[in-house]
């Protein structure tokens, strides 16, 4: 199955979290917090304009980025966990 995202949606896998914290202790899995940063997998076609046009996104396919702790929503396909979020909800690209 794949996901297709409409309009300005994107479809973001999300990292997975840290095993250790910056002082080098193991964080059981109870504790982790969900990552804020995933990878893009695909876009939409572009937020209609009143034009008529699309808008072009600013970010691409690949792309790593941050995003809020509340962005998107999240859906389970074939075992696998995405969020499905509009690019309002990046806060930016990680290079």
């Amino acid at each position: 199955m794949k996901i297709v995202p409409l309009n300005d949606k994107i479809v973001v896998e999300r990292l997975e979290a840290e095993d250790k914290s910056a002082g080098g202790i193991i964080i059981p899995e109870a504790a982790k917090e969900k990552p804020k940063q995933g990878k893009i997998l695909s876009l939409g076609e572009g937020k209609t304009l009143d034009s008529g046009e699309r808008a072009k996104f600013q970010v691409k396919v690949g792309d790593r980025i941050l995003f809020t702790s509340y962005a998107g929503s999240e859906v389970t396909v074939e075992g696998k966990d995405y969020l499905v979020m509009t690019e309002d909800d990046i806060l930016a690209v990680v290079s």
